[in-house]
């Protein structure tokens, strides 16, 4: 029997987290500070993670994995199989593209986001804070964060972007089940909020606001530590394990991918899995393509600058060297929120900038997303998250684009989180 799940030992778990910028074509821009105001580096030095800010100006290649965080790791179910998708080669009539998927919608909060939450709450911990305050989006990170919290025994406050708040009940419900305290976004818990609601009393929210408020609630409360989900060099550094991972398990098979797609708003679930493939490609060892798929809600990789912009929309943060479509744009809202930010991460910028990232968006109406999702569904059984669905998207584009040019193609998509939590939006976009 030939299996389409490759799994992979957990004593060949990574014990090493990858970070990509001793490998980069050029130089990492720091991050700067704005021409006036207060220092926006000490404010970070006073709200985040210390370990997590070391490991954000890091220049090791490879930053050992604590064996506590190695044993929660597992403890989630880690290492996540790697799937061939033949159910849906089948059903888009490929022979020569070979389709795979990597599974890190099984996690206990279903996305990949826990892969950052509890390294970031094990060094909150360890440097004596008793809540963690952040933001999110679709809502994925806010409860990978209060999952981690609870494990850890500590306090969780998320603030949430107020159009993803107001229809994702369930998600909300599993976030205080976890013991969380969320907050839709703006709040009239923080100065930012109220001034936003002062202007705009049904103010859909963003994650750059959500940003703005996590970091001032924590600044304004003791033992208070901020938790980032997505963007800093220290999360997709934490997210590495999935690309280190697929890398084995493709070895394992004797399979290489030509083509890795993944969603992108920020870029941790992307650089999660793209960014060990990527230093292979920078060092010669391997040849593949990398594919973001974006939304045209925010398609900063296609339609940002790059240069220096803030990564919220209260000025809190450094300057950092991105894509972005400027940190005050009103974007509309869309069912895969998670994607609705207006910066790249820094990391995925400067690989964006020398080409070796590729981008895509869709329209904001989100048809066609929802259709690749349904087509997943019925073909490999498992229910993507619309976010993940981008991933799925561009990565049939790219199956049917080779296959009617004759050409062999292996592609993976990374499947970023699961959509029990959406099946609203999947009411609404499919007219259930």
């Amino acid at each position: 029997m030939e299996k389409d799940q490759i799994t992979l030992p957990i004593d060949e778990f990574p014990t090493k987290w990858y970070n990509i910028i001793p490998d980069l074509p050029e130089p990492l821009p720091p991050p700067k500070e704005p021409e006036s105001g207060p220092s926006r580096m000490e404010f970070l030095a006073k709200t985040m993670i210390k370990e997590c800010l070391k490991q954000e100006m890091s220049s090791e290649r490879w930053i050992p994995i604590p064996d506590e965080i190695r044993e929660l790791y597992i403890h989630m179910g880690r290492p996540r199989p790697l799937y061939r998708a033949k159910r849906l080669e089948k059903r888009l009539g490929l022979k020569k593209v070979r389709l795979y998927y990597k599974r890190e919608d099984l996690s206990p909060t279903g996305s990949h986001k826990t892969n950052t939450a509890v390294a970031q709450a094990y060094y909150a911990l360890k440097e004596g804070k008793t809540t963690l305050s952040t933001e999110t989006g679709a809502g994925q990170w806010g409860t990978a964060l209060a999952y981690a919290a609870r494990l850890l025994d500590l306090e969780c406050v998320v603030f949430w972007v107020k159009s993803v708040y107001d229809w994702k009940t369930d998600r909300r419900t599993l976030m205080k089940l976890l013991g969380a305290r969320v907050y839709s976004s703006p709040s009239k818990e923080t100065k930012i909020g109220r001034e936003l609601l002062s202007k705009d009393a049904n103010h859909h929210g963003s994650l750059g606001i959500a940003i703005s408020e996590g970091l001032e609630y924590t600044e304004t409360h003791e033992g208070s530590v901020y938790c980032l989900g997505s963007v800093l060099n220290h999360v997709l550094t934490h997210q590495s394990i999935i690309g280190q991972e697929a890398i084995k398990q493709f070895e394992s098979i004797d399979e290489e991918p030509d083509l890795i797609t993944g969603c992108l708003g920020g870029g941790s679930n992307f650089g999660g899995i793209a960014l060990p493939f990527i230093g292979e490609v920078l060092k010669g060892k391997r040849k593949c393509e990398f594919l973001a798929a974006q939304s045209s809600a925010a398609p900063n990789l296609i339609e940002g600058e790059y240069k220096y912009d803030f990564g919220d929309v209260a000025e809190h943060t450094p300057l950092l060297k991105v894509y972005t479509l400027g940190h005050k744009i009103d974007m509309p809202p869309i069912k895969a929120d998670g994607l609705r930010y207006h910066a790249a991460a820094p990391l995925i910028s400067l690989l964006r900038h020398h080409n070796i990232i590729k981008a895509v968006a869709y329209l904001t109406d989100e048809q066609a997303i929802f259709e690749a999702a349904k087509i997943f569904l019925q073909s490999e059984g498992w229910l993507p998250a619309p976010e993940s669905s981008y991933a799925i998207r561009a990565g049939i584009d790219e199956a049917l684009k080779a296959e009617k040019a004759g050409k062999e193609k292996v592609i993976c998509m990374n499947i970023s989180g699961h959509g029990f939590l959406d099946l609203a939006a999947y009411k609404e976009k499919l007219e259930f």
